[in-house]
């Protein structure tokens, strides 16, 4: 299990991000999609749009990781408490 530090997150590419223009959300192995999906609706100040477009770089990462997404859609996720 890799642990991202600063400058290995700078290292990475925006493709590499399920959010690449708030570069949030590593894609880089399955821990990272997993918890890409388990913090996606935490992600603040992005539209629907974005969602759509990182949901898809999500489902990618999860295929290429072997991760199976239980959701369809980021909309199928729950919301966070609070």
């Amino acid at each position: 299990m890799s642990r991202l530090d600063q400058s290995d997150r700078d290292e990475l590419s925006s493709r590499q991000y399920a959010f690449p223009r708030q570069r949030k959300e590593p894609l880089e192995d399955a821990r990272h999609v997993r918890n890409a999906v388990a913090r996606f609706n935490q992600v603040e100040d992005v539209t629907d749009a974005e969602r759509d477009e990182a949901w898809k770089r999500i489902e990618a990462a999860a295929k290429r990781h072997d991760v199976k997404l239980e959701e369809r859609s980021w909309r199928d996720l729950k919301k966070p408490k609070g």
